[in-house]
């Protein structure tokens, strides 16, 4: 069985980001887009990261332009974006999370966790998987959910 674990996407520099480095961690995986109405959740995300960090949680945003162009620019663009939001957590290159160019591991993502009428599809930014220290797919939440209301879920997690 493919575990979350088992994946290596493009870090900001195209590197490989293991995410085995992350095993025994919770994760709240996470993809993002710098002009997005929902780009202010980096905030709520920067709060979670700060807040659960130090018992396992560890976010990654996975930048990313397939909807409605929001994420149009390179990495030092993002980085801006981030900053200003104070944004220390890990965000990796841009990526593709739907269609043939999709990063794996988004595709084991979507293939854990189904979303709205049980597609697979990524419907915008902002989509939110949350994965237990074992690995495994937990949660899948869409961009309206706000990184505060997944307190629960993360405490649950972690606990776990």
């Amino acid at each position: 069985m493919t575990a979350t674990y088992d994946f290596a996407p493009p870090a900001a520099d195209g590197s490989p980001h293991p995410l085995a480095q992350y095993r025994g961690r919770v994760l709240l995986l996470v993809n993002t887009a710098s002009k997005c109405g929902f780009t202010p959740q980096y905030a709520g995300l920067e709060e979670l990261w700060q807040r659960h960090r130090e018992a396992g949680l560890t976010v990654i945003g996975f930048p990313c332009n397939q909807f409605g162009a929001q994420e149009p620019g390179g990495a030092a663009e993002t980085a801006a974006c981030t900053l200003s939001y104070g944004v220390s957590f890990p965000v990796l290159r841009k990526v593709e999370v739907n269609g043939a160019g999709a990063e794996p591991l988004f595709v084991h993502l979507k293939r854990e966790k189904r979303g709205f009428l049980g597609t697979e599809a990524i419907k915008w930014n902002f989509t939110k998987f949350l994965v237990g220290r074992d690995g495994r797919v937990l949660a899948r939440f869409s961009p309206r959910t706000k990184p505060a209301a997944l307190e629960g879920a993360i405490r649950e997690a972690l606990a776990a």
